[in-house]
Order: structure tokens, then C-alpha cells, then sequence
């Protein structure tokens, strides 16, 4: 079915892996608790990242679930940049309110050290 939401070729919100690469390799680290956010000009566009370390599969797609819930209401105030969301150990168990408080802190500059 062509133009339906879980048409994975229509979908260009998304960064694809190449250009994950590049912003991980080129991009400063913003580090939090929960979340490390790369930022890079761009469109917009956003990449959750789990690794294993998060745990298994249904624990790291609820991280990369919450991530980009969390996003949606963070991203307006990065502009249009593509992010790169990656998960930490410390996001078990966290809220997207508790993690839109955290990106929003990052991003906009205002997070303790």
C-alpha cells in the first residue's frame, strides 16, 4: 500500500546511516544523564540510537520510542538541524516528560555540569 505511514520508502524524516556517521564523527557531543544529542545543520531530520548496552530488544526500542516522543516536542527549539539522539544506560525506566526536561536543558544551554 503505497503512501501509507509505514511505507519505509516514503518515510524522509528520518537520517539515514551514512549521515549518522558523519554527524557522530564531525559533531560535539552534548552529554546528559540519559541522552547524548548531536546536533549538525540540516533539515530538521532525527536518528534514536540503543545499543545493547540498554538491554534487550524490547527495552532498547522503548528507549528509541520515548527519544523520539521526547524529540518532538524538544526539536522546534534546535532550529533546523538534524539530531542524533543516543541513549544511555540511565534512560531505563525514564519518562519523555523526564527527558524532554533533560534534551531541553541541553539544547538550549542550560544544563548543569
Amino acid at each position: 500500500m503505497r503512501g501509507s505511514p509505514f511505507d519505509l520508502r516514503e518515510r524522509t524524516d528520518a537520517v539515514r546511516s551514512r549521515e549518522i556517521s558523519s554527524i557522530l564523527d564531525g559533531e560535539r557531543a552534548i552529554q546528559g544523564r540519559r541522552v547524548v544529542v548531536f546536533l549538525a545543520p540540516g533539515s530538521g531530520r532525527v536518528a534514536a540510537i540503543a545499543s545493547k548496552r540498554i538491554g534487550g530488544a524490547v527495552q532498547r526500542n522503548r528507549a528509541r520510542r520515548v527519544l523520539r516522543a521526547a524529540w518532538a516536542e524538544v526539536g522546534p527549539l534546535a532550529g533546523r538541524r538534524d539530531a542524533v539522539l543516543v541513549a544511555r544506560a540511565a534512560i531505563d525506566g525514564a519518562s519523555s516528560r523526564e527527558l524532554v526536561d533533560e534534551m531541553t536543558a541541553l539544547v538550549t544551554g542550560t544544563a548543569r555540569r
